[in-house]
């Protein structure tokens, strides 16, 4: 685990809602921080903490920057597939 407060390497990923690239920058561009969760749809510890997530991700819209990265292969958990 790296210490709190630590840039996040730069990424870019395909937002499975609108299909454009969306990377480290435009997720945090003028935010206070960014959340990066990386999750499953079908794990059990996810689904356990779902309203949570959601939750936060009202609470703390337009104060931080927030993404979900998807852990699984979608071809090899089709569950976790964006139309999913």
């Amino acid at each position: 685990m790296v210490e709190l407060g630590t840039i996040a390497p730069p990424f870019e990923l395909t937002d499975v809602v609108s299909g454009r690239a969306v990377g480290r920058d435009d997720a945090a561009e003028d935010m206070r921080g960014l959340l990066v969760m990386f999750i499953c749809v079908h794990c059990p510890y996810v689904k356990h903490v779902e309203q949570e997530l959601a939750r936060i991700g009202a609470d703390y819209a337009g104060k931080i920057g927030i993404v979900a990265i998807s852990a699984n292969d979608a071809a090899a958990y089709p569950e976790d597939s964006p139309p999913k």
